[in-house]
């Protein structure tokens, strides 16, 4: 009887350490447990902060652009109007659609990244053909522009940018109604801004068929007087331009990229 005791109590005892060895193991863990779970919290947050940040775009008149990526490279297409505080912004990219003075103010980017790149007309028509420049954070596609007898479309061109979230941007530059404008419709496009002066180029009620013809998402008026006019933004011509998911961004106005 006494053996059977004695058993008992050595394998309680056998049960009980283990347990307790355990436990002590698992508060080991535990206690490793809060940094790695604060590690992963943060770069789960991080990560989540770089899928939800969205591109911005600032539309500064006129012709004028500038693109802030998810990624913060900076984008400007035909800078001309604006003031100073609009081109602080180190540029990574800048744009130009044709060699016009209001599309060609460079001067007003003092401020550039170290590989800042600059495309133009003449790089977007090399050899005569419309190229596309993949930049990582968004590529390039050089598209028709002109056929006017202001524009040449030999040296004009309109750009669809495609940022890294897929978000496409077209910007038909100066022109009229383009061969091109309805294969653009199978790009998808985001947001179409589309020139509606009615002096240099096409009017509210072109730019309206050419919106048709393209069918993005969003159709926004731009570029809708005449350079030496001294306005660059007319509520009141922008109100004609008439489109699906019409979008009317002021001068200054900035506008969220989503899909």
């Amino acid at each position: 009887m006494k053996k059977i005791v004695i058993l008992m109590l050595t394998i309680c005892m056998a049960v009980l350490f283990a347990a307790c060895g355990g436990a002590s193991g698992d508060a080991g863990d535990a206690g490793d447990d809060p940094a790695q779970a604060e590690q992963a919290s943060q770069a789960e947050e991080q990560e989540t902060q770089m899928d939800t940040k969205q591109a911005k775009l600032l539309y500064m008149g006129h012709g004028s652009i500038r693109i802030t990526t998810a990624e913060d490279k900076v984008i400007y297409v035909d800078p001309f109007v604006g003031d100073a505080s609009g081109y602080e912004p180190a540029a990574d990219l800048i744009l130009s659609t044709h060699g016009h003075y209001d599309h060609t103010a460079f001067d007003k980017i003092a401020n550039r990244n170290e590989d800042c790149q600059t495309i133009t007309w003449k790089e977007a028509l090399e050899g005569g053909e419309h190229q596309t420049f993949d930049l990582g954070y968004a590529k390039v596609e050089a598209v028709e522009a002109g056929y006017n007898k202001n524009h040449n479309v030999k040296e004009c061109v309109g750009y669809v940018i495609t940022l890294s979230d897929g978000v496409k941007v077209y910007l038909s530059g100066d022109t009229s109604t383009t061969e091109q404008m309805p294969a653009l419709a199978e790009q998808n496009i985001d947001y179409a801004f589309f020139c509606c002066d009615g002096i240099y180029n096409m009017d509210t009620e072109e730019a309206s068929k050419c919106a048709a013809l393209v069918k993005a998402k969003h159709s926004i008026p731009y570029h809708m007087t005449a350079a030496d006019s001294g306005i660059f933004f007319d509520r009141a011509v922008a109100e004609q331009f008439e489109a699906d998911g019409r979008i009317i961004v002021e001068e200054g106005e900035t506008l969220e990229l989503a899909k």
